[in-house]
């Protein structure tokens, strides 16, 4: 079987809006490595976006997931709960950030957990408004998209958004805007735009994923919470992409003495299984009235038992110390070639949630050119590289934290190699 038959089978049943960052097609995958149906073997600096912190199949994920089979596969937890689904809102209600009771429950996606998220905090507040940032991104539906501050590709084409939402620049010290000036703008909204007495939340990415892995700074937050508190609004942390060690610590919130009211969940959160939660203020996800949250396969017993052991495996095999060990490797290997290639303007980023931005330096302007090249390279040589942020001019660099000490250094031999080669010609 070839990549290439299979691409062009893709293109005449798939839709076009489907976007594939590749064209190698999985034939089986193993911690950090990925083998394509044609045999060839490739390094997953991916990991899925950020799905398989705890590496591709880690054992004790399918031996949960194998033991599960065998016992039940779905009852939808509105009909016929189980004591996993409990067991498993009851651990990350103990692990998220605040000093307060909370509760949690579980859908599928990503995105679904940020619809939900917004629902709660509506009806919590009885407010209809949503402040979100510049180069954020929330998911594909249409309150995702709303949310989502990056028109190409993810708004363009598909008519209006969902109204009262609106978007204040995101702090990028790169690019001239600072918290100063963030928090600027939301006093202008505030002013001219909408009353904060009608806003039912603030929701941030304590880290930027599409938008280019740039940090939230702790000053932002902590000034997010303090508007929060003073106008009765909710702050909600999306850590769909951050969350379960990727930054560090279990969650990208922990590095900053600021709680959400309300956290959403997912990718990682199963290991590659489908499940998201979305944790907050028990009095809080108490608002809603019985019905009015769930769906048919939320909290999937398959999702659960995988969760269960990824949470098992990041304790036991000390994951958080593990990402800040492989990301401060990463770093210092991209700092050591930084003199050689003027082209890299920043390398950046909490634990193993990495990234390294580019600029033309004739232009001095940002190149998604660059960028996209140094990932063609790499995949050529057997490295899987993504690209991100608002002019696409990021590599961020998302491996399995379980990645072998071996298979790393190999991956960082081939992007030096390509990031010097791209850049010298």
């Amino acid at each position: 079987m070839k990549n290439s038959a299979i691409s062009e089978r893709k293109n005449q049943s798939i839709s076009r809006g489907v976007g594939m960052t590749t064209q190698i097609y999985a034939d089986r995958a193993e911690n950090s490595e990925i083998w394509d149906v044609e045999g060839r073997r490739y390094i997953d600096f991916s990991s899925g976006i950020a799905v398989v912190n705890t590496g591709h199949r880690h054992p004790r994920v399918i031996e949960a997931v194998k033991a599960q089979l065998d016992r039940f596969t779905h009852t939808c937890h509105q009909v016929v709960p189980y004591e996993s689904y409990v067991r498993l809102a009851e651990r990350l209600n103990a692990m998220l950030p605040g000093k307060f009771e909370k509760k949690t429950i579980f859908v599928t996606t990503g995105a679904e957990a940020v619809e939900n998220a917004i629902k709660i905090a509506r009806n919590a507040t009885g407010r209809q408004a949503v402040i979100a940032f510049g180069g954020g991104f929330h998911g594909r539906t249409f309150m995702g998209m709303a949310l989502t501050g990056k028109v190409v590709p993810y708004k363009v084409g598909f008519g209006a958004m969902p109204g009262d939402v609106y978007h204040v620049p995101f702090p990028v010290q790169l690019h001239g805007v600072s918290v100063a000036d963030s928090l600027a703008a939301l006093d202008k909204l505030f002013k001219a735009d909408v009353d904060p007495a009608r806003v039912a939340a603030i929701i941030i990415e304590p880290v930027q994923g599409e938008g280019g892995f740039y940090d939230a700074p702790r000053e932002l937050l902590t000034a997010l919470r303090k508007l929060c508190d003073q106008h009765g609004m909710l702050l909600i942390a999306d850590e769909v992409q951050t969350g379960f060690a990727r930054t560090g610590k279990m969650f990208a919130m922990d590095h900053h003495e600021v709680a959400a009211d309300i956290t959403t969940m997912a990718k990682s959160l199963a290991g590659g299984f489908p499940l998201s939660a979305v944790t907050g203020r028990a009095e809080i996800m108490d608002a809603p009235s019985p019905g009015g949250l769930g769906g048919t396969y939320g909290g999937s017993p398959i999702g659960v038992a995988a969760a269960h052991a990824v949470l098992d495996v990041i304790e036991d095999e000390k994951l958080c110390d593990r990402a800040n060990t492989l990301g401060a490797r990463l770093k210092q290997r991209l700092q050591s070639i930084r003199d050689d290639v003027p082209e890299i303007v920043d390398i950046r980023g909490l634990g193993f949630m990495n990234a390294v931005e580019f600029n033309d330096v004739k232009k001095g302007l940002p190149s998604a050119e660059i960028a996209n090249a140094i990932r063609l390279k790499a995949l050529d040589k057997g490295l899987i590289l993504l690209t991100c942020g608002v002019y696409g001019n990021v590599i961020r660099f998302l491996a399995p934290i379980t990645i072998q000490d071996e298979v790393m250094n190999e991956a960082l031999d081939i992007l030096e190699s390509s990031i010097r080669e791209v850049c010298a010609a």
